[in-house]
């Protein structure tokens, strides 16, 4: 089926109203596969950011990982330490994305599409799929976190210490 409905031999092609709602929302789904691309190459800078900054502090931080293996912790204790910080920042971030999200999904729903098309929709908030989506965040970044400093951890505790004197 082809929209718009093309003259053949004379005739018209008609459809019915349930089949081109079905072409037209096939049509609008496929326009969003740009969009849900260049999320997922915003979630894949995001991450390697948050990598990338745990990095720096970790290697800013060695002295500190040094005097806590002399204090008895062990590398385990401090990449679980890294895990902690890393989800905590990226928990706050995460929240308070999805709030500014939310109220630009209110304000469009709301104010633009009523202003702009004279229209308006009902709202459904998924929250399963984004308690997923934040979690799924959540454990990236803390594992970016945990594997970024792997490198700072791996140097000898005394040689960490040392560089201080």
């Amino acid at each position: 089926m082809r929209w718009p409905p093309r003259q053949r031999r004379g005739c018209w092609k008609i459809s019915y109203p349930g089949q081109i709602r079905t072409l037209s929302l096939r049509i609008f789904d496929r326009s969003f596969i740009v969009t849900y691309l260049l999320e997922a190459v915003a979630v894949f800078i995001g991450i390697a950011g948050v990598a990338a900054s745990f990095a720096a502090l970790a290697a800013a931080r060695r002295r500190e990982f040094g005097m806590l293996r002399h204090l008895g912790l062990n590398r385990r204790q401090i990449g679980w330490m890294l895990a902690e910080e890393g989800a905590l920042a990226s928990g706050i971030g995460v929240c308070g994305g999805m709030l500014v999200a939310g109220a630009i999904a209110l304000v469009l729903i709301e104010v633009v599409n009523r202003q702009s098309f004279h229209w308006s929709m009902d709202m459904h908030i998924p929250w399963g799929s984004l308690a997923l989506f934040a979690i799924a965040l959540i454990a990236l970044a803390s594992l970016a976190a945990v594997l970024a400093g792997r490198q700072a951890m791996r140097q000898d505790a005394v040689l960490a210490v040392r560089e201080d004197w």
